[in-house]
């Protein structure tokens, strides 16, 4: 584009240098309606790297968290994590027959996903015990790839791994093209998010928080140092954990976070507790035709995985926090999806 009036000239380049609303360039939210959700995050981008602006924050101190399931990628019908599981202990049934007879394997066996969502909470710790611990941190992130490459979604019949949100994905690099470091604070396991969180997000291991087993030092039979996991919890970062896990592995307070559930809750608060300029967002799933719609905050149906109760809504309103409507507020859902 070639102006003729060197004064408008002028003013978009000042506007430009100055931080103002004008944009030159591609959008960096290209997924996402023109609607109050993006513009939260454009402002709070603006308003926190702005020199000028009194909301700036300085680059050290520019964090951002987010959860994962049902924020960053799909969680119904089932936590991958728990999809994982379920096929692992295929895998050691196959290494100790026995198993078969015992519960809670027998009726997980049987039942399939709506059978674990039906345990009680020490069957459940049985069943995490059995398929997540035993082995070492090597072993279990090359099981978790290897999975990975293979393990398809039921509905969409495609890799876990292509089932991330190209919104929430843009949100991601537009911060970090901002000066944020971004983290994942999930309440599944770390080590497992671990295991592919750079390859899809583009987060190294060492900005993933999770819940967190104990890992015993030893030796392999090769007499190489290993590090063994065990089933003794150290974190479980759901709700209060989800701060918890904050300070002890990040140290800083979050500008940012999002979340989309009420194990988030306390993840927001503690971020929009802070001094300054906050962002603070939760994701609604409100799209059946393109993802799934459940809730039952605002007439949605009632789930059992990734509840989202009128409660947590209000609490958002009250708080000033922005609740991302899936069907209004995004363009697309999944990279491969027509917008």
């Amino acid at each position: 584009m070639r102006l003729k009036n060197p004064l408008i000239a002028l003013l978009l380049i000042s506007t430009a240098l100055a931080g103002g609303c004008a944009q030159l360039g591609p959008d960096p939210l290209p997924s996402w309606n023109n609607t109050a959700a993006k513009h939260a995050i454009t402002e709070f981008v603006r308003s926190t790297t702005d020199k000028s602006s009194p909301q700036f924050v300085p680059p050290a101190e520019r964090i951002a968290t987010f959860d994962q399931d049902g924020t960053l990628w799909v969680e119904h019908p089932m936590y991958s994590q728990m999809m994982y599981c379920l096929d692992r202990l295929g895998v050691l049934v196959k290494e100790k027959p026995e198993l078969k007879n015992v519960e809670p394997f027998k009726s997980i066996l049987a039942g399939g996903c709506p059978a674990m969502a039906n345990l009680s909470p020490k069957d459940f710790e049985t069943f995490l015990s059995a398929t997540l611990t035993g082995m070492t941190t090597d072993e279990f992130q090359a099981d978790v790839k290897q999975w990975l490459a293979t393990a398809k979604d039921p509905r969409w019949r495609r890799p876990y791994t292509d089932l991330t949100y190209q919104p929430m994905q843009e949100v991601l690099r537009y911060l970090r093209a901002n000066g944020y470091k971004t983290f994942i604070v999930t309440g599944g396991g770390q080590d497992f998010v671990r295991a592919y969180a750079e390859q899809i997000y583009g987060i190294p291991p060492e900005q993933v928080v999770g819940s967190m087993t104990n890992t015993a030092y030893g030796y392999g039979k090769d007499g190489k140092p290993v590090l063994t996991k065990e089933a003794k919890v150290l974190l479980n970062d759901v709700d209060g954990g989800k701060p918890e896990g904050i300070h002890m592995l990040i140290g800083r307070r979050p500008c940012a976070s999002f979340g989309n559930t009420p194990g988030d809750r306390q993840m927001l608060e503690y971020a929009k507790a802070g001094a300054g300029a906050r962002l603070t967002m939760l994701v609604l799933h409100d799209d059946a035709k393109r993802e799934y719609a459940y809730g039952p905050a605002q007439g949605l149906p009632d789930s059992d995985v990734g509840t989202f109760p009128q409660a947590l809504y209000d609490q958002a309103t009250k708080n000033g926090w922005t609740v991302i409507s899936m069907k209004n507020d995004w363009k697309s859902v999944f990279a491969w999806q027509k917008p």
